[in-house]
C-alpha cells in the first residue's frame, strides 16, 4: 500500500518525523536551499494525511511516507562534540586585514593557534559556530583603528578578553560564562582606537534548526489538543 493509494489516512507524528528527517538529509547534501527547507519543513508538521505529505519529498531521493527512512549519513543538526573539533594542524588561516573594506572568517573552517587581524576604516566578523580548532587554546589579536572586529563564539565556549582600548573598547559581557567540558578556550586580545572589537555567544545553525523543530512541533501538539477538546 503506497502514499497514492490512501492519500486521505491521517498521517502520525512519526511519519511527519520521517518526512523531516529526509529534507535534513537533503538540506544537508545542497538539494534544498535554507529557503526551501524552511517552507517544506512547516508544511511537514501542518500536514494531517498521507496526501498533505507526499508531495514534499516526491521530487528527492527517498520518500518520507512509505516506509522509514534508513540513512547511513550523519543528521545534520547533529553537533559534533568538542572532541571531534579539536583536529590540531596549522588553521585554515591566521591573518586578516580590511583597510576601508570587509573580511569574514566563517562556515567550516579551522581555527588556528593564533588569529591576527587589522580593521582600518573597515570591519571584520570572526564566527566560530561552526570552526573547528586547532587546540584546546587559541587566541584572536584583533588591532581596530578607527574600524571594529566582531567574533561570534557558540555556547559552550571560555572567553577571556584582555584587549586594551583608547577611546574605544573591547566587550567583556561573554566572560565568565564557564565553558563546557573539553571545550576550547577562546583568548581575544589586542589594540582598539576609536573603534571596537565586539565578543557575541549565538547558537549555531544547527541549534537553530532544532530550536524551530521542537516549537513547530509543540505548535502543533497545541493545535491537536484544542481539536481534541473541541
Amino acid at each position: 500500500m503506497t502514499d497514492d493509494s490512501v492519500p486521505d489516512l491521517r498521517a502520525s507524528d512519526a511519519d511527519r518525523e520521517r518526512v523531516a528527517g529526509v529534507l535534513r538529509d537533503a538540506l544537508a547534501e545542497g538539494r534544498l536551499d535554507m529557503e526551501e527547507f524552511e517552507e517544506r519543513l512547516d508544511a511537514t508538521y501542518r500536514a494531517r494525511t498521507y496526501g498533505e505529505l507526499a508531495p514534499i519529498t516526491r521530487d528527492l531521493p527517498a520518500e518520507g511516507v512509505t516506509a522509514p527512512v534508513v540513512s547511513l549519513r550523519k543528521d545534520p543538526s547533529a553537533e559534533p562534540g568538542w572532541p571531534e573539533r579539536i583536529v590540531g594542524g596549522e588553521g585554515s588561516s591566521t591573518w586578516a586585514v580590511a583597510v576601508m573594506s570587509g573580511f569574514q572568517r566563517k562556515g567550516r573552517w579551522t581555527m588556528p593557534r593564533r588569529f591576527t587581524c587589522f580593521a582600518f576604516w573597515g570591519g571584520g566578523e570572526i564566527d566560530l559556530r561552526e570552526a573547528n580548532f586547532a587546540d584546546r587554546e587559541v587566541e584572536i589579536n584583533a588591532v581596530a583603528i578607527m574600524g571594529g572586529v566582531d567574533v561570534i563564539v557558540p555556547p559552550g565556549v571560555e572567553v577571556v578578553v584582555r584587549g586594551i582600548g583608547v577611546m574605544g573598547g573591547f566587550d567583556h559581557r561573554e566572560e565568565g560564562v564557564p565553558g563546557e567540558p573539553g571545550a576550547p578556550r577562546v583568548i581575544v586580545k589586542g589594540f582598539a582606537f576609536w573603534g571596537g572589537v565586539g565578543v557575541e555567544r549565538k547558537p549555531t545553525r544547527a541549534e537553530k534548526l532544532r530550536l524551530r523543530e521542537e516549537r513547530r512541533r509543540e505548535k502543533l501538539e497545541r493545535r491537536e489538543g484544542r481539536r481534541e477538546l473541541g
